[in-house]
């Protein structure tokens, strides 16, 4: 068979993604680099999955090896940016303390939790997530994903001409084709695969995504084998009901190594350049749904998951975001939820130095534009599907909305880089803190018509109210509030376009 250019496995299009990766985690990999160009070996693909034209067989042989080479480099961040979660703990001084059950009874930590006194939630309790304001995260993770796909993997300068010529900048609402100039359509095409299901035009239901994929198979994991899953049974979940071909980078590397005979851990490590990249933060949500009010629980849990195929800073990427959420099931302040996500996150590492970074140039600047500018002056060298740059954008768009919903997926998506991811997640922190789908205006919800496409298997045309249920229904926490259809005057968030500051 001839033609077959398989993405994000090819080992000579690796070696240019570890050699990235070396030189951010400060490995001294010179030597190394200098064989591979003397070799004819080229830099990573930028925005591709793969390289236009295969490799000869000499030098894709020489890219496996020198990949071994690579991964015996001494790492000299290691000791600020451990993987194993007894390490990240030791390494957080403001772990959370895990909370008392509702009824009184004492409760219990989880196994190993470090005393400490716990985040104070300005918004008040919330013992237990209701349906509705389950309801409200999986519609506003599939709306943010959905504004961001037609333009994921295209320049920042592009997303924003895109924009601007349908007077839809600063962003408010879907992109649309129509009114762009030709000349600019040409220069700057809309996302190959999303276009046709995800412009203003065309939204009909929620077409298929990864950002929602993962959240059905986390969803899946807990039905059948309940919060104390293991790594491994994770794995089985994946080679059972997702296809190889719907996985992306650091997942299909470690797809690839399980079909290999490798095992967790170590099919997050072996030959995966994408280890550090935002994959497992896609996949948290439903962990931190599933824990409301306790973050370090929820990051634990999360940590099983992202361990599968990730390491360091990507691992830390997927606890922020389930502390995050967790948080955001007992807080309606989206600052102190933020907080708490830092809490789990080694205070040296370079993503909690992004977060920070995110946060404060959001409350330093007044328009969203100019936040975007930084973040991309400062994390720009990473590769745009990273975890660090997309964490920092994350937490400046929910910074500068102050929680609001259509701020948020608008401000997440129009700062670029991994741009469904990062108004998916912002979606689900939203939607949650507004706590009910007829607080999410319709203009983001109405063309959803309640119905996801989906290859995991039993899910596809399942509706958002139905998966909602399924997540209450998965969650241990006892349910100590009376579960309300209608909204009540006591919600914090309204979806007012918060001004940019």
């Amino acid at each position: 068979m001839t033609g077959l250019r398989l993405t994000w496995v090819q080992p000579e299009d690796l070696v240019g993604h570890e050699l990235r990766q070396a030189a951010e985690d400060g490995r001294d990999a010179a030597e190394i680099a200098g064989r591979w160009y003397a070799a004819g070996g080229a830099p990573a693909p930028d925005r591709a999955g793969v390289s236009p034209e295969p490799a000869s067989p000499a030098l894709r042989s020489l890219a496996g090896r020198l990949l071994d080479e690579l991964a015996e480099l001494p790492v000299p961040r290691a000791g600020a940016e451990p993987t194993e979660l007894a390490a990240i703990r030791a390494a957080c001084p403001s772990w959370p303390t895990a909370p008392r059950d509702p009824a009184g009874a004492g409760g219990t930590a989880v196994p190993g939790d470090a005393p400490g006194p716990p985040e104070p939630w300005d918004g008040g309790p919330r013992a237990a997530l209701t349906q509705p304001a389950l309801h409200a995260a999986w519609l506003g993770r599939a709306a943010g994903c959905l504004l961001g796909k037609p333009v994921e993997k295209l320049p920042l300068a592009g997303i924003r001409a895109l924009g601007r010529a349908t007077g839809n900048w600063p962003l408010r609402t879907w992109f649309t084709a129509r009114g762009v100039p030709a000349g600019l359509a040409a220069a700057y095409p809309w996302n190959r695969r999303s276009a046709p299901t995800s412009l203003a035009e065309n939204i009909d239901g929620m077409p298929e995504d990864d950002d929602l994929d993962y959240p059905l198979l986390n969803l899946l994991l807990l039905r059948r084998h309940g919060p104390e899953f293991t790594t491994a049974q994770l794995a089985r979940v994946w080679l059972d009901e997702l296809a190889a071909g719907r996985t992306f980078t650091a997942e299909r590397i470690a797809y690839r190594n399980l079909l290999a005979g490798i095992e967790p851990p170590d099919t997050a490590r072996y030959r995966n350049p994408f280890r550090e990249w935002i994959g497992a933060a896609i996949r948290a949500d439903v962990h931190g749904w599933t824990h409301p009010g306790d973050p370090a629980s929820a990051a634990a849990q999360a940590h099983r998951d992202a361990t599968l195929s990730h390491t360091a800073n990507g691992v830390y990427g997927a606890m922020f975001i389930a502390a995050v959420i967790a948080a955001a099931a007992r807080s309606a302040d989206v600052h102190a939820c933020l907080r708490a996500g830092l809490r789990v996150v080694p205070p040296r590492s370079r993503l909690a130095e992004a977060v920070r970074l995110g946060i404060e140039t959001a409350r330093g600047q007044r328009e969203f534009d100019a936040v975007a500018d930084v973040l991309h002056a400062e994390l720009g060298h990473y590769h745009w599907v990273h975890a660090v740059p997309n964490a920092a954008l994350l937490a400046a768009a929910l910074t500068h909305a102050d929680g609001d919903f259509s701020g948020s997926i608008c401000r997440a998506v129009s700062g670029g880089w991994d741009t469904d991811s990062n108004g998916a997640s912002a979606g689900s922190i939203a939607g949650l803190l507004a706590g009910h789908p007829a607080r999410l205006p319709d203009r983001w919800t109405a063309p959803l018509k309640n119905r996801l496409a989906t290859s995991v298997g039993g899910f596809h045309g399942t509706g958002f109210d139905t998966l909602a249920e399924l997540t209450r229904e998965a969650t241990r926490t006892v349910r100590t509030e009376a579960e309300t259809e209608t909204p009540t005057d006591t919600h914090t968030h309204t979806d007012t376009e918060t001004e940019a500051r």
